[in-house]
């Protein structure tokens, strides 16, 4: 993710949608009906482009007793919250 945690953190919430969560220092766990989501993440060092320095975050996801259905249909939530773009 080329974010910050502070970013990452504050995009979270709305991200996850209406799932409770609980957030933990570098993790959080998401509880999705019978299953759940653990997402960790850590600070990577910046990508650097000529003057440009772009903030990184390593985010995993583990999905636990979900379908293919509704991983797919949370990540597609998630990546909207997520997703940064320019014009």
């Amino acid at each position: 993710m080329g974010c910050t945690e502070a970013e990452w953190l504050g995009w979270l919430p709305q991200a996850i949608g209406e799932h409770p969560f609980e957030l933990g220092l570098g993790r959080t766990k998401v509880d999705m009906g019978d299953g759940s989501l653990i997402m960790r993440w850590k600070a990577l060092s910046p990508r650097v482009i000529a003057l440009a320095r772009i903030p990184r975050l390593l985010v995993t996801f583990e999905f636990d007793c979900l379908s293919d259905q509704q991983r797919l249909n949370f990540m597609k939530r998630f990546d909207l919250y997520t997703q940064r773009g320019g014009g």
